[in-house]
């Protein structure tokens, strides 16, 4: 009993003050969007698709106008004025072909969402990271020097305030800083993995990045560092849209296999791109949980023009905002904010409300660490599970309260959230299809029965 109430009371002096921080992403401001003008000219369009008459904040069809980007920022000061920092996952320029674009335009709208957020934390840093949007020509980012890197590095220099690090982004767009004695923010630059830049296709580490993450990993464990990783492009796979990934598959490998190498010295992973709600569970070879990733919803509502969409594929705006332990880094709480366009557009004014907490009502976790997360993906059994439709509804922010979704759906949800790796998120979507256990789930499943029968033979009861 002595021994017990010991290690409680290391384990509750490790834990330190409450701390908040902000996750902002995918803006993808569209400088053209208009409420007057002619019907279905007065946003940009994509794919061919013609709005009707977009509403003064925003419309789904549309990316965002600056009127919901700015309400958006001014609700995160509101509703929590003084964060620790803020993280700006990337993705800033609207879904239109390349010439309708330009190098100037990028770098104006960069560097005038850059204003905006100093303009509302002016006191605060920004931890950023580029999206494959935040380029000209799009998801072309180079593993070398750019004149791109070069202007970027020069708007957030305040944010990095760490010659070294402003000097490493400009040669490959990722960085490092120290935001605390014991927290170190890592802004990666997964695009260069993107299976749609086609500049890194036949390269084995494009600008050394993985050599640089591992370093920098290895090196966070020697100064007895917390890591928080902030990225744009995501490993694993697009939960709306069976088979669908991002990354090249040899450099999705690479990203999980320094996740499981580093779990230790990783507190967090924090990623955008998909514009849903989602998160990733990270599994070693043994079937354990060593860590998670938040993917944080867009502020943009954009439909997707991405074919074969489970869904309908257009979102509410969010801003999330993240309850952590400063002292241990844990993630104890992940509160989502988002607002209605609808009712904005119809009531003339965007109301921001939360849509959950995850301590909350709504999934009642004991925080947002990544045994919890497994808890909950773990409860996602069928697409009737409670837990699963509610996570399934919020992953548009309520966009569309009537949408449904089938087995397949479910399935694409599950294995996108639990299985990261290729080979694994096969065969997770082959065994949930089939209706068989996941392999390394049986094993340990069996392991435990077998445990608890041996217990049992020995006549311990585990009844009090």
């Amino acid at each position: 009993m002595f021994l017990l109430f010991a290690v409680f009371v290391s384990a509750q002096g490790a834990a330190g003050e409450d701390g908040w921080f902000w996750q902002v992403t995918d803006f993808h401001y569209d400088p053209r969007y208009s409420t007057s003008g002619l019907p279905g000219a007065m946003c940009h369009v994509s794919a061919g698709r013609r709005g009707g008459t977009p509403g003064v904040w925003g419309d789904y069809l549309c990316d965002a106008p600056w009127t919901l980007i700015n309400s958006s920022v001014y609700a995160m000061r509101q509703i929590e004025p003084s964060p620790d920092f803020v993280l700006w996952t990337g993705d800033d320029t609207p879904h239109v072909p390349n010439e309708q674009l330009g190098q100037h335009v990028v770098l104006n709208i960069i560097g005038n969402l850059t204003s905006l957020l100093k303009e509302v934390f002016p006191t605060t840093k920004v931890y950023a990271a580029l999206g494959n949007h935040d380029y000209h020509p799009k998801n072309q980012l180079p593993p070398n020097g750019s004149d791109i890197y070069d202007a970027v590095a020069g708007f957030w220099q305040d944010w990095m305030d760490d010659d070294t690090a402003n000097n490493v982004f400009k040669q490959g767009g990722y960085y490092t800083v120290s935001a605390a004695p014991n927290l170190r923010i890592v802004s990666v630059n997964t695009n260069l993995h993107y299976r749609s830049n086609l500049v890194t296709t036949d390269m084995e580490d494009p600008a050394q990045h993985f050599a640089w993450l591992d370093r920098v990993l290895s090196d966070a464990l020697t100064n007895a560092e917390k890591v928080y990783i902030v990225g744009h492009l995501p490993p694993g796979f697009f939960e709306l849209k069976r088979s669908q990934y991002w990354m090249y598959p040899n450099f999705n490998e690479r990203y999980a296999e320094l996740v499981r190498k580093h779990s230790a010295v990783i507190a967090g992973q924090f990623f955008g791109h998909h514009h849903t709600d989602s998160f990733r569970i990270f599994y070693d070879d043994e079937g354990s949980a060593v860590s998670s990733m938040f993917l944080c919803p867009a502020v943009t509502p954009w439909k997707t023009t991405l074919p074969g969409i489970s869904g309908f594929g257009a979102n509410n705006p969010g801003v999330r905002l993240y309850k952590y332990d400063r002292q241990t880094l844990r993630i104890k709480d992940v509160v989502q904010y988002y607002t209605n366009l609808t009712e904005a557009n119809l009531y003339g004014k965007p109301v921001w409300r939360e849509a959950y907490s995850l301590t909350g009502t709504t999934f009642g976790l004991a925080d947002g660490g990544t045994d919890s997360l497994h808890r909950l993906v773990s409860s996602f059994t069928g697409p009737d599970a409670p837990q699963f439709r509610r996570y399934q509804q919020l992953n548009t922010l309520n966009y569309d309260l009537t949408e449904t979704c089938d087995a397949d759906c479910w399935v694409d949800h599950v294995c996108s959230i639990s299985a990261v790796g290729h080979s694994d998120y096969s065969t997770c979507v082959q065994e949930k299809v089939t209706g068989g256990a996941s392999h390394g789930r049986s094993i340990q499943m069996t392991m435990i029965l077998i445990g608890l029968l041996a217990v049992s033979s020995a006549g311990i009861s585990f009844c009090s």
